[in-house]
């Protein structure tokens, strides 16, 4: 048999001695961002609560921070679509029946034509009564109704040269107002707010 390994005896009363363990140094990059990021972000928070009462005229704080979110969200689409009305009024558009135009151009890629409850499921905003925007792009010559070929009970829309050349005409001015509204924001952050958004849609969306 081998013989038994020395034991050390620790006198009484005295304490038996503590192993140390040493800790790891610590991420000066997580450090960094932890201090550099946080109150940031808590000063943006605070900078766009602020801004958002003060546009309102608001006194009082909201009741939850959904409800300022909520809010925010109507404010800053009403803000941009004035800059749309405005855009549109010249040419006796609507965002609405502008929309309409849009997805009728891009019928022209498929069979041509969309019937109303069509264009209603493409709607970027929903709408009750897509008759009645269609009823005036055709007052406007923009659009043209037509017998379905196989169902004469259905009825399609298909845009006109009038309407293409309308949308033509709109074409850049668009896109501009689109980069003047939002080209100061990065891709980066409009990325993450699309996904934001995303979210939101996708939860209310579900049965």
């Amino acid at each position: 048999m081998g013989s038994n390994p020395t034991i050390r005896r620790v006198p009484e009363g005295a304490s038996m001695p503590s192993r140390t363990r040493k800790k790891a140094p610590a991420n000066p990059d997580r450090r960094t961002t932890r201090s550099t990021k946080s109150p940031k972000r808590r000063a943006a928070a605070a900078d766009a609560h602020a801004s958002l009462l003060h546009e309102l005229h608001k006194k009082s704080p909201f009741a939850s921070v959904s409800q300022e979110a909520y809010i925010a969200l109507q404010r800053t689409s009403g803000i941009l679509s004035a800059d749309f009305q405005r855009l549109l009024k010249p040419h006796g558009l609507s965002e609405a029946t502008y929309n309409v135009l849009r997805i009728l151009r891009g019928a022209l890629r498929e069979e041509g034509t969309r019937t109303c409850s069509e264009i209603g499921e493409h709607m970027v905003t929903p709408v009750p009564d897509v008759t009645r925007l269609v009823d005036r792009l055709v007052d406007q010559r923009l659009a043209r109704r037509a017998r379905d070929g196989n169902d004469r009970r259905i009825t399609r829309v298909k845009i006109t040269r009038a309407g293409l050349d309308t949308l033509a005409a709109l074409d850049k001015p668009v896109l501009r107002a689109h980069k003047e509204q939002l080209g100061h924001v990065s891709d980066r952050d409009l990325g993450q707010l699309l996904i934001l958004l995303a979210k939101i849609r996708r939860a209310r969306s579900q049965p």
